[in-house]
């Protein structure tokens, strides 16, 4: 893909525009660390929105390992399209993003685009900066919330790259250990050049059990916005492939006080 020679990496130098301010929407990216539940909190944030009757896309990134076979019964999608034939077409338009977008069954404010069970990233033509711009731009016009789940692996990832670029908010995930941390800090180089805007970054430790000291985590990334703790449950879910069930058991409160949180903090609602 040629991805590498400072084609996503770098971004001609244009004026700064006048940004209103926004309360409510957006296009919101999840990155982190592998096993950091990137998946399980981008879903978890598009299902409390859509539970709110905010109407929210989720687009899943991961064209090596496809997530969409692994967040909800095939049973309950409407249809099977993949973003594959978006991003391979010679330009993005909004009614091509929309005929590809799938419907949950069960939760009338969700779509969701994704790559399907057998894709990967040699199924579809390859596509460039441009095609995963466009997708961006299109999504912005079709749904006011926008929740973008990223692979971990963006040097080799065009569509998850552009999108820490482009979105108004980042969550950055972090398992409780130094590789975790070190990984984040090797992909980091990568978008430091690009001038990404790090002020737009919530930090996060994510997956936090009782015993974990998480006091070096915060020495390690600067101060935390969020702390995700573990919830036997959620962690039940991502292993049944059933991310929107509700969570029930007490041992989810925290887990879900604090995507409340973030919900509050990144959106305004």
């Amino acid at each position: 893909m040629n991805f590498m020679k400072n084609s996503i990496f770098s971004r001609e130098q244009k004026a700064e525009p006048i940004k209103e301010e926004v309360l409510h929407g957006g296009v919101f990216s999840v990155w982190g660390s592998p096993g950091s539940g990137k998946s399980t909190v981008a879903v978890k944030l598009a299902k409390y929105l859509a539970d709110k009757k905010k109407n929210v896309v989720l687009v899943l990134c991961d064209m090596t390992a496809p997530m969409l076979p692994c967040i909800c019964p095939p049973s309950d999608l409407e249809c099977e399209k993949s973003l594959g034939s978006i991003l391979s077409a010679t330009h993005v338009t909004e009614p091509l993003v929309k005929y590809n977008m799938i419907t949950h069954k069960k939760m009338s404010y969700l779509t969701i685009i994704g790559m399907l069970k057998g894709e990967n990233e040699y199924t579809y033509a390859t596509y460039s900066k441009v095609q995963a711009q466009e997708l961006i731009a299109s999504l912005r016009k079709i749904a006011p919330f926008v929740i973008i789940d990223c692979s971990s692996y963006i040097a080799n990832d065009i569509l998850s790259a552009v999108a820490l670029l482009e979105s108004d908010s980042v969550l950055r995930l972090a398992n409780c250990d130094l590789k975790s941390i070190s990984y984040l800090s090797s992909q980091l180089q990568l978008l430091q050049n690009s001038n990404w805007d790090m002020e737009k970054q919530y930090k996060v430790a994510s997956n936090i059990k009782a015993s974990h000291g998480i006091e070096h985590m915060a020495g390690a990334m600067g101060s935390l916005t969020f702390k995700i703790p573990h919830s036997n449950e959620v962690e039940q879910q991502y292993l049944e492939g059933n991310l929107f069930a509700d969570l029930s058991l007490k041992d989810s409160r925290e887990f879900r006080r604090e995507i409340e949180k973030i919900i509050k903090e990144v959106f305004g609602c």
